[in-house]
């Protein structure tokens, strides 16, 4: 069968059952084996189905997916972002829109302990949506706000969806880390001035901010501030200065974060169990995508797809710039019926080669596709993002309102991904100024 009919053939295999129900991770890996098995015959099958999963499950330094799941399910249970939440709104009060700032900045500071956009989407909708309601402010904009400012976790470290990029690519997870943080507040800037022209423009959607707070309690709240300020110079102050690798890092940041619990007396034994079930199932969902993911690559790569791909993208000349615009479209197409993890893991194996044939730097890809990948987390009408915080507003907003709330978000990470694809120093500059 000729290697691009069976490419679409796989595809349409795991994307029509994932699209009745059935979880990406045993799409692909059922589809993988099975394609396997006809490409190769049952013996390879075997081997690869015996060897992989062992692989990936006790290679050590997958560790680091857990563990910042941790450190960000610590975090969350204790109260500490609330804290950040408090601290950004006193310290935004009596501008119009205040609390459209303050959540977008205490975002990215959860962003700093946190890798999992589902957790940020879903911990700011309990916090910051009643406020924004209570002060009047437009339902839809605030769930809009709150859904876009959870991505925020995909890019600045500690970030999942590079430390998965770097396993399935094989490209310096530390480097990947690294190069997520300058886009990472590239991306609250422009958020800041996209609400600033939206609140001109739409005044309604924002009330004027009434309540006011003195200097001294501005700075009383910045003194809850010094346990996210430490995970944070645990974690990327280790991966900079070179003194852990990030699977060490994470540990680190995992166990910075209960002793912190511990010493603020904010850790109960139940917080800490729930923190570890919690860990324990996100974990095991995104090991089984990965591994879905991997196995898939396996198929591609030895089916002869990923060569074929190759070959046709570079005898047509394919440009830069093409080659980006068709990226752009398929993680767009997918963001509205997969979730982050798994457009990673489908996507990645084919189009990482592809972009390395054409010259472009891993890294710099590396954060265009995360970049995407945030994009697609709130793309109506199946943004895992949107779900999240539907789910957690409990009635408060409904799917009409969050989907014409976000539209104008969208094009706020739109104008950033342009920015991030005509500057590539955005993205690899720290990187490089860390290992060189």
């Amino acid at each position: 069968m000729d290697p691009l009919l069976l490419g679409l053939i796989i595809i349409l295999a795991i994307l029509l059952p994932a699209a009745l129900g059935l979880p990406i991770g045993i799409a692909m890996t059922a589809v993988s084996l099975v394609g396997m098995w006809s490409v190769t015959g049952e013996a390879f099958m075997m081997t690869t189905a015996q060897t992989m999963p062992y692989a990936v499950g006790s290679d050590f330094a997958f560790v680091v997916v857990p563990m910042f799941i941790l450190m960000g399910a610590i975090t969350s249970a204790t109260g500490i972002t609330s804290e950040l939440y408090t601290a950004a709104h006193r310290w935004t009060s009596g501008v119009r829109g205040g609390l459209y700032y303050a959540t977008t900045l205490a975002a990215g500071g959860f962003g700093a302990i946190n890798g999992s956009t589902v957790v940020s989407s879903t911990v700011f909708t309990r916090i910051a949506l009643p406020e924004m309601i209570r002060f009047g402010y437009s339902k839809a904009i605030s769930a809009g706000c709150i859904c876009a400012a959870g991505t925020f976790a995909a890019l600045i470290p500690p970030s999942l969806a590079m430390v998965i990029y770097g396993i399935i690519t094989e490209e310096s997870v530390g480097r990947l880390l690294m190069a997520g943080l300058v886009p990472g507040l590239l991306t609250i800037g422009v958020y800041f001035i996209g609400m600033g022209l939206l609140i001109y423009f739409r005044p309604e959607v924002a009330p004027q901010d009434v309540e006011r707070f003195t200097l001294s309690e501005k700075l009383v709240s910045l003194k809850g501030l010094w346990a996210i300020l430490l995970l944070v110079a645990i974690v990327m102050g280790g991966i900079y200065s070179g003194i852990m690798f990030p699977s060490t890092a994470g540990a680190a940041g995992a166990g910075g974060a209960v002793l912190i619990s511990l010493f603020r007396n904010k850790l109960t034994g139940q917080d800490f169990w729930n923190s570890l079930k919690e860990t324990a199932m996100m974990t095991a969902v995104l090991f089984l995508i990965i591994i879905g993911g991997l196995l898939l690559s396996r198929l591609l790569l030895v089916s002869g797809i990923l060569n074929e791909l190759t070959s046709l993208f570079g005898h047509q000349g394919m440009s830069v710039a093409w080659f980006l615009t068709l990226s752009v479209f398929v993680f767009v197409l997918l963001g509205m019926f997969v979730d982050g993890v798994s457009m990673l893991v489908m996507t990645v194996p084919f189009l990482h080669p592809i972009s390395q044939s054409l010259g472009m730097d891993p890294i710099w890809f590396g954060v265009i596709v995360v970049k995407l990948v945030e994009i697609g987390a709130i793309t109506p009408p199946v943004g895992l993002n949107l779900f999240a915080v539907i789910a957690a507003s409990e009635g408060k907003v409904d799917a009409r309102e969050t989907f014409r709330g976000v539209l104008p978000f969208i094009g706020m990470e739109i104008v950033t991904l342009l920015l991030i694809i005509w500057f590539p120093q955005i993205s690899i500059w720290l990187p490089d100024l860390m290992f060189n």
